[in-house]
């Protein structure tokens, strides 16, 4: 049989295969054209996690030049000559240097620091007698830096200039659960809105609990500033509890000083100062700028409703995080209690392959009670 022959004799059901094929495809498009428009908003798009990234931790450094600066290393002993014979009293003998204990620098308090400090040793009596004419042998003098360096060690150092890189735009939605000391529970919700053009930023966040039918709402923060070489610089942050005022934080960066308007305090202000709303993603912004700074100690100072504080938060290590949108890889950084400062541990989980947003927050108060934020969506401004 030939081509010719077999066209002429399945022409009419190739024609119908070729039209029918053509209808499907023609209303598979036009449901597409409709299915999509309603997907989603245009405003937003959800963020899909998919190859996640997995930066190696970096190394645990020491506080860098200009922070906590360390004791000067001691000088090798040196073997002391013999003295001379006719010397009848000879040189005082120089106390071994003495060495703190290795511990926590952020667990120790500026008083507690001085115990460290070894008190200064007399020297031995000698019993030779001094020579006639001899000048009295002056005291063994303390170093006035020893103090000092201790307390460097002990006490966090805000002002460290960080390299930065702010995340972009994006809202979340997070869920809330509280455990109170007494074990009872509690379950809520929480949007977070995080706003940035690269010169100036808004934050929100809105934190509620479930009642029976009803959402209570118990906190609300807002902060709003510029964006400059340090990351993220407020000037204005409220907050506002369930049953209390609304309070304002103030940051003068003319002047240098924070300002509440729930106390008359005036506190100096020092480079890379945030509030409590903006502390999550200034610490984005040290991820995205080198991975590498969280190798050490990063001290921020944080102004709140009624005082400033300097935050000194560590690296534990990264954690593997399950959440609404999958298995999320993170880095898990911590504010240890710090005796005479804030006695609730702060945790927040970055997230390297999203941007290093904030996608856990837990606040473990002096009483035992947990609250843990965990983000269940993340949407990004649509193109």
């Amino acid at each position: 049989m030939t081509i010719v022959s077999f066209l002429s004799r399945y022409r009419r059901v190739l024609v119908l295969c070729v039209a029918t094929a053509a209808l499907h495809y023609v209303t598979i498009d036009w449901l597409a054209a409709r299915i999509g428009s309603r997907d989603m908003p245009r405003e937003q798009v959800p963020m899909k996690v998919s190859a996640q990234v997995r930066p190696a931790l970096p190394v645990r450094t020491a506080p860098a030049p200009g922070e906590a600066e360390a004791a000067p290393p001691a000088p090798a002993p040196r073997r002391r000559p013999p003295a001379p014979a006719r010397v009848a009293s000879p040189a005082q003998p120089v106390p071994e240097p003495s060495f703190e204990p290795i511990g926590e620098p952020a667990a120790v308090s500026a008083s507690a620091a001085a115990d460290f400090i070894p008190a200064p040793v007399a020297p031995d009596p000698m019993p030779a007698p001094a020579q006639a004419g001899a000048a009295p042998e002056a005291p063994p003098v303390q170093s006035p830096v020893e103090p000092a360096q201790a307390q460097a060690a002990a006490e966090p150092v805000a002002g460290r200039r960080y390299r930065v890189n702010v995340p972009p735009s994006a809202s979340f939605e997070l869920e809330v659960k509280r455990l109170d000391a007494d074990g009872k529970q509690w379950n809520g919700s929480a949007d977070m809105r995080w706003q940035t053009d690269g010169s100036k930023y808004q934050v929100g966040l809105e934190v509620g609990i479930s009642l029976l039918v009803a959402r209570v709402g118990l906190l609300e923060l807002a902060s709003e500033g510029t964006i400059d070489d340090a990351g993220i610089a407020p000037v204005k942050m409220t907050e506002k509890r369930r049953s209390r005022s609304m309070t304002a934080t103030h940051f003068d960066h003319e002047g240098k000083r924070i300002t509440f308007s729930a106390s008359t305090a005036a506190v100096p202000m020092v480079i890379g100062a945030q509030d409590k709303a903006t502390v999550p993603f200034q610490l984005a912004a040290i991820g995205r700028g080198d991975v590498n700074q969280f190798g050490g100690d990063i001290d921020i100072q944080v102004g709140e409703d009624r005082e400033a504080t300097v935050y000194r938060f560590v690296l534990v290590g990264e954690e593997e995080l399950e959440t609404k949108m999958g298995r999320l890889v993170t880095w898990r950084l911590a504010r240890p209690p710090r005796p005479g400062s804030y006695n609730a541990r702060l945790d927040i989980w970055l997230a390297p392959s999203l941007d290093w947003y904030p996608v856990q927050i837990r606040n473990t108060e002096r009483s035992g009670a947990v609250t843990t934020q965990t983000v269940t969506k993340i949407l990004r401004p649509a193109s």
